[in-house]
């Protein structure tokens, strides 16, 4: 019968479904990373299977040790998350608000925005002592830094029009900056908070490898790195990794909810 279309070309032309797309990145790297153990192209003394390394996952998160150890950085990293929001959101659009005030601290903000977190560990020491407190305050310190300048330049690069608009139509300056500057500063601001939720959690785990942590990832990371248990290692690394993307995904959600307008 003419014009018909066998079953076979239709299932050739039609498209994979759209849920696939994400998995292809971690099975691409599940198959190599299980090539590079088959091929004994690492030793299994340092490269573990990823069967393995994924049961040792699970097990540590299904209420093992791991799990324990996921929540404490989880809290530290909001703690400090939380403390650079509340600090650094209407402290940048204040700033962000009057340009004079914005330049005179500029070289300050950059200076610090642009120096390792790392590098200020053993400043935060003698400060707070070896503590839950230090490793905290250096998050936020670094985080808080971030979100300041996202939203200080929210403020200033708002669009001339619609305060223009605003102006005109006899808004007064308060007017202009409760309906227009601050709205507009909601996208970089809310890049600055993604930014820095990402950062709060990097400097945590840092902080509890190298200032005397008990608990917490990067305790367990460095903790099975020395006694030579890769697997629980390669399971410690993969829980960042996971929290660090949940995160990032949770607050792309709330983006995209909350400044919804975003581009129009």
């Amino acid at each position: 019968m003419t014009g018909s279309v066998s079953p076979a070309a239709s299932s050739v032309r039609r498209p994979a479904p759209a849920w696939l797309l994400p998995l292809i990145g971690p099975l691409l790297l599940i198959g190599l990373w299980e090539a590079a153990v088959q091929m004994k192209l690492v030793s299994p003394i340092l490269l573990p299977s990823p069967q393995a390394t994924l049961l040792a996952l699970v097990k540590g998160l299904a209420g093992g040790p791991l799990l324990k150890d996921f929540a404490v950085t989880l809290m530290r990293t909001l703690q400090a998350f939380a403390i650079a929001g509340l600090i650094g959101v209407p402290l940048g659009v204040l700033l962000g608000s009057n340009e004079k005030a914005y330049r005179s601290v500029e070289f300050l903000i950059d200076f610090f925005r642009s120096t390792p977190s790392s590098a200020l560990i053993p400043l935060f020491l003698l400060i707070f002592g070896v503590s839950d407190i230090n490793k905290v305050a250096i998050a936020a310190f670094g985080a808080l830094l971030i979100v300041l300048f996202n939203s200080a330049y929210g403020v200033m690069n708002a669009r001339k029009q619609r305060i223009m608009a605003a102006r005109v139509m006899g808004a007064s300056r308060w007017q202009v900056f409760k309906d227009v500057l601050i709205w507009e500063s909601l996208q970089p601001t809310f890049v600055g908070l993604r930014s820095a939720v990402s950062m709060s959690l990097v400097i945590v785990i840092v902080a509890e490898m190298f200032i005397g942590s008990e608990n917490g990832l990067g305790h367990r990371i460095i903790d099975a790195q020395q006694v030579m248990n890769v697997r629980e290692m390669y399971a410690a690394i993969l829980a960042a990794g996971i929290l660090g993307y949940a995160l990032n995904v949770l607050f792309l959600l709330i983006e995209k909810r909350t400044v919804h307008w975003s581009g129009r």
